[in-house]
């Protein structure tokens, strides 16, 4: 498919010309757009009217000067028109209404890969950068199966937790449920950091995920730059789900703007003396749901669809391009994903969220021992107590459910896939 192509509005450019000369200020946009009415009144505004409200001096420098704002709009353009990547602006039809629920919203969003799953009920994974081997698999087994459920995973793209849950999101074999997470990132668009994240990059964008950013390209990480994502990763998604993190870690950010959005936070226990989980530990004293298990958020969030007033999209619905695109461009290392063309936001229906355990055919004479196991694992003479049955006949079972790929045995104990 050809990258789809169109030059920026009048409007369009203005808005950018202002987020340019602001250097992605949020206060100092809003500040300037609820003054003047809007952006294109703003930006045609004197530099003396700016001083009097206080305009940071580094803006009113970059306002003084109109040529260097038309060449950075100019360069942002051809690399739209090129489909480095695409751009979506606050008040159009594909901008994820969700996002302007929250405190502060962008005036508009940098994406490369399948914007349409911005508009699909999703679950936010966060925490660690350092996590523990446990937290990994825990993490990845999370994602993947809450992406097989019909959720996007939304995280940061760091290292750590925030790879796992993208690339647990993108551990499917179904190819209805690929591509089904959103990395947002603390820099520009265009901006590789670390570099290990080139490959995972590629790997979302080819799989029919998504990207995005609301700073200006090239913009390098900083640490205000990151709590900024924070915010992104807590108003895009229904919840939040810290798996570990320690009492200083940035996920605990993101947790706190979930709450004061009136969302819900899980947060999964580990032992007393991993400082990994020190974080997750003090969110469940202060009032996170404690969870061990998937199926549990799923009981939780799938009840929150029936009256959750936000405005998202059927998650399994995307239709094709043939309806007004407030797209500046769709960028062409996402050409093969299909285009959002809801013209109005819906409420998903708890229809198209499916349960994997439903997905999953057991056969009736293995169904009382697959339902026994759990995620932590079980040892043969655990398994022998709880099910009553002959160890022979028990190994024969869980042989049977390890070849059909659902449970696999981790030193010693047997665990779901």
């Amino acid at each position: 498919m050809t990258a789809v192509t169109s030059s920026l509005s009048d409007d369009q450019r203005a808005i950018l010309a202002l987020w340019y000369e602001v250097n992605a200020s949020l206060s100092a946009y809003h500040k300037l757009v609820t003054t003047y009415g809007d952006a294109q009144l703003a930006w045609q505004a004197k530099v003396e009217a700016w001083k009097q409200l206080d305009i940071h001096h580094t803006h009113l420098k970059r306002h003084e000067q109109p040529e260097q704002t038309h060449a950075a709009i100019d360069k942002i353009q051809q690399a739209l028109l090129d489909g480095r990547y695409g751009l979506l602006f606050a008040g159009q039809p594909d901008y994820p209404a969700q996002l302007l629920h929250i405190y502060d919203p962008p005036p508009l969003l940098f994406f490369r890969g399948n914007s349409a799953r911005l508009h699909q009920a999703q679950i936010a994974i966060v925490g660690s950068r350092k996590p523990t081997a446990h937290a990994q698999k825990i993490t990845f087994d999370m994602a993947q199966y809450l992406a097989q459920a019909g959720y996007i995973i939304t995280s940061g793209l760091a290292i750590g937790v925030d790879k796992r849950a993208h690339l647990g999101a993108l551990a499917q074999t179904d190819l209805d449920y690929q591509g089904r997470t959103i990395g947002v990132m603390g820099t520009g668009i265009d901006v590789n950091y670390p570099n290990h994240r080139d490959q995972l990059f590629a790997q979302i964008i080819e799989q029919g995920g998504c990207i995005i950013s609301e700073l200006l390209p090239h913009t390098q990480p900083h640490k205000h730059t990151f709590p900024r994502r924070n915010r992104l990763v807590a108003g895009l998604s229904l919840a939040t789900i810290v798996t570990e993190a320690t009492i200083k870690s940035g996920s605990l950010i993101t947790a706190r703007l979930t709450s004061e959005q009136g969302k819900q936070v899980f947060a999964i226990p580990s032992h007393i003396d991993n400082s990994n989980a020190e974080g997750c530990h003090h969110l469940i004293r202060e009032g996170a749901t404690l969870i061990y298990h998937p199926q549990q958020v799923l009981e939780d969030v799938n009840g929150q669809l029936d009256y959750d007033k936000r405005s998202y999209r059927p998650t399994d619905i995307i239709t094709s391009a043939n309806s007004h695109q407030s797209l500046v461009t769709q960028p062409s290392d996402a050409s093969n994903v299909e285009r959002s063309s809801v013209t109005t936001v819906s409420q998903p229906e708890t229809s198209h969220i499916k349960s994997p355990r439903s997905a999953i055919v057991v056969p009736e004479h293995l169904t009382q021992i697959y339902e026994q196991l759990d995620w932590h694992g079980q040892d043969l003479d655990a398994l022998v107590i709880a099910t009553k049955l002959a160890p022979p006949q028990l190994i024969g079972q869980l042989m049977e459910l390890e070849l059909m790929g659902v449970i696999s045995v981790q030193g010693g104990r047997y665990l779901r896939v």
